[in-house]
């Protein structure tokens, strides 16, 4: 899933504009940002971050800025926790 500090109408709008398959969450009041510790606080807006979380809820792989431009890092992670779990 993505999260972002936009509006869930806007969030709404930008994911039908690039096609998202995914849910796109709305963190408006800034509150999951903020305890993931990347929220930008000058201006209030989230650092580009991505996380992979296991199905237990602890935090696995996590890219910043350029690198979570780039999806092959967290699919790399992924692909590692897949095969993991098959162990």
């Amino acid at each position: 899933m993505g999260v972002s500090v936009d509006s869930q109408f806007a969030n709404k709008a930008y994911a039908e504009q690039i096609g998202v398959t995914f849910p796109l969450l709305s963190d408006f009041t800034r509150e999951v940002t903020t305890k993931y510790g990347i929220l930008n606080e000058k201006f209030p807006v989230a650092h580009r971050t991505t996380f992979v979380i296991d199905k237990d809820g602890v935090i696995q792989h996590i890219d910043r800025e350029k690198d979570a431009l780039d999806p092959s890092g967290a699919g790399a992670a992924c692909s590692l926790l897949e095969h993991k779990k098959g162990n």
